[in-house]
């Protein structure tokens, strides 16, 4: 062989390489689209399937349901449920610890349910652990850090009722700031039309997530019926809806409603998720400062 031959034949190899090179990064669509290099080609293709299906998922639903810890009606049907929800369990109450645990086992996100005054009505009705806006910061704090102790498998909390609470901005200041020292988040439950934690989390560099539709304000099965079609609406709409129902007088007919409407909004390209997931999708990079949220 002479110095010619071989020479080409070195230019040859080069030129092959960076053509695959070129094609495994999709500037040469041709090539690979005429199968010339299709062991390269599969890769990148899987990649772009891959890119389509996850933006085909952004039809988002969480159903967060209040009121577990303490065995009430509608408890073991909403556990059964066959997609992801939230549990909301309420802190020291005699099935809290189980509640949570079993949520936790089947697969559902699990919320603490963390008692606030509200403008209106005795504080009796908060339940044992209520925080009050007449305490002091550190008797706020260490009751927020004994509710996150006494409910396992919590990833962040929610309001029950405190439209007091949740426009006091010393307050939910403490409590906020327990929640992100503790690598959890918070869900404004909107018990409150001036809620400031919205723009708390923002300043404090936390996922804002709120509450869009009570299921359940009207203990009727037609009502709550029409409240999911209002759900709906809104996830076509924006892409994305976190709605809140409960256990208790109402937990059963909430949780046939939610079965009945699975297989109808799956159908519409909806997917349930739980509350980590739009927690995540609010994360916004580089402001989380501190130890920031920590997500399963």
């Amino acid at each position: 062989m002479d110095r010619n031959t071989a020479n080409w034949r070195v230019f040859g190899k080069i030129c092959c390489c960076l053509l695959l090179s070129l094609s495994s990064l999709n500037m040469l669509p041709g090539l690979a689209a005429a199968g010339q290099i299709a062991s390269i080609s599969k890769p990148a293709a899987q990649l772009i399937k891959d890119e389509g299906r996850q933006s085909a998922k952004g039809k988002k639903l969480a159903v967060i349901i209040d009121d577990l810890g303490n065995g009430m009606q509608g408890t073991e049907e909403i556990m059964a449920l066959p997609v992801k929800v939230t549990v909301a369990v309420m802190p020291f109450l005699p099935t809290t610890e189980a509640d949570a645990r079993k949520a936790h086992e089947v697969g559902h996100d699990v919320l603490i349910h963390l008692p606030l005054e509200p403008k209106q009505g005795p504080t009796r009705w908060l339940g044992p652990g209520a925080i009050l806006t007449k305490m002091s910061d550190e008797e706020v704090r260490k009751k927020v850090e004994a509710a996150i102790d006494n409910v396992p498998y919590a990833i962040g909390i929610n309001n029950h009722m405190g439209s007091k609470v949740t426009g006091d901005e010393r307050v939910m200041s403490i409590i906020l700031d327990v929640c992100r020292e503790r690598g959890l988040f918070f869900v404004d439950s909107r018990t409150n039309y001036r809620s400031i934690i919205f723009k708390l989390c923002k300043q404090k560099g936390m996922p804002q997530i709120k509450n869009d539709i009570f299921l359940d304000d009207v203990h009727t099965e037609a009502h709550i019926s029409r409240q999911m079609d209002k759900v709906a609406e809104q996830v076509h709409a924006e892409g994305k809806c976190v709605t809140i129902g409960h256990v208790g007088t109402k937990g059963r007919k909430t949780a046939a409603v939610i079965k009945k409407y699975i297989p109808k909004l799956q159908g519409q390209g909806i997917e349930f998720v739980g509350i980590s997931e739009m927690a995540r999708d609010a994360k916004t990079p580089g402001q989380w400062p501190g130890g920031g949220i920590i997500l399963p």
